[in-house]
């Protein structure tokens, strides 16, 4: 930073400073999601968004002009997706979750929105990890489930799904009946049992290969794309691990 520079950031308000930081930072993470998912995705492509959340990705998917079905059963959380995307004929949002079959289940609410879960496991696992020993999961929401064979019936054949639903992701997977061109899984190293079956199922619908992208850094972490044995080889030296977390990237072989 330049002489000019220093001034005019001791002279900006903090809460100026922090919003113009703000901006930077979701202009950096739009630039990154684009460069990541335009391998996957061209204007006009459908994509599937499981765990939509407030829809962070969602923003990402629309400047891409993909059309997206966002799937979210968190009440708070299809509020707010209704309220800012709810106009978009471009989004279609689904308040329910994704799961292994068509029916009812419990949402476990969180005090932290992103970290609602399904998954008894991802809860107690993390918690016992340390990773979230102070959050607490004291509400309980009843949700309807709905598989991703259903919606591809409804809404045709995706070319990307993205899947971010807390420990929940091998029921998803597991409500999937037809190889997809390419998806997305969250990972998180106290549950390599879980990324296991996710890598399984997918395995049993067709040859894919795997790449990892840490946190929320939008980069493949390796330029190379692995067979199931090596990806399952990578995230097994991370087991114990409370403090990484990940999205495994799956996409069928030409």
């Amino acid at each position: 930073m330049g002489k000019f520079g220093r001034l005019l950031h001791a002279l900006t308000p903090p809460a100026l400073a922090w919003r113009l930081g703000r901006s930077a930072r979701e202009k950096l993470e739009l630039k990154n999601f684009k460069a990541l998912y335009s391998g996957f995705l061209k204007p006009g492509d459908l994509c599937f968004d499981i765990g939509a959340n407030l829809g962070n990705r969602l923003r990402g998917f629309r400047a891409l002009g993909c059309k997206v079905i966002a799937v979210e059963p968190q009440a708070s959380c299809i509020h707010e997706l209704k309220r800012n995307f709810g106009s978009d004929a471009g989004i279609s949002i689904i308040p329910k979750a994704a799961g292994k079959e068509i029916g009812k289940s419990i949402l476990r609410v969180s005090s932290v929105h992103v970290l609602s879960s399904m998954s008894e496991n991802f809860i107690n696992s993390t918690r016992s990890s340390g990773r979230f020993d102070g959050v607490e999961w004291g509400r309980e929401e009843s949700v309807e489930v709905i598989t991703l064979e259903k919606l591809i019936e409804e809404y045709g054949m995706p070319k990307f799904i993205k899947i971010d639903v807390e420990g929940h992701e091998p029921e998803v997977l597991a409500g999937l009946g037809s190889a997809v061109p390419a998806l997305s899984f969250e990972w998180v190293p106290e549950l390599f049992s879980h990324a296991l079956a996710c890598i399984e199922r997918l395995e049993s619908l067709g040859l894919y290969e795997y790449n990892l992208s840490w946190g929320e850094s939008m980069r493949f972490s390796r330029p190379e794309w692995r067979s199931a044995e090596s990806m399952l080889q990578i995230i097994g030296e991370f087991q114990g691990e409370n403090l990484l977390f990940g999205d495994i990237y799956a996409r069928l072989k030409q």
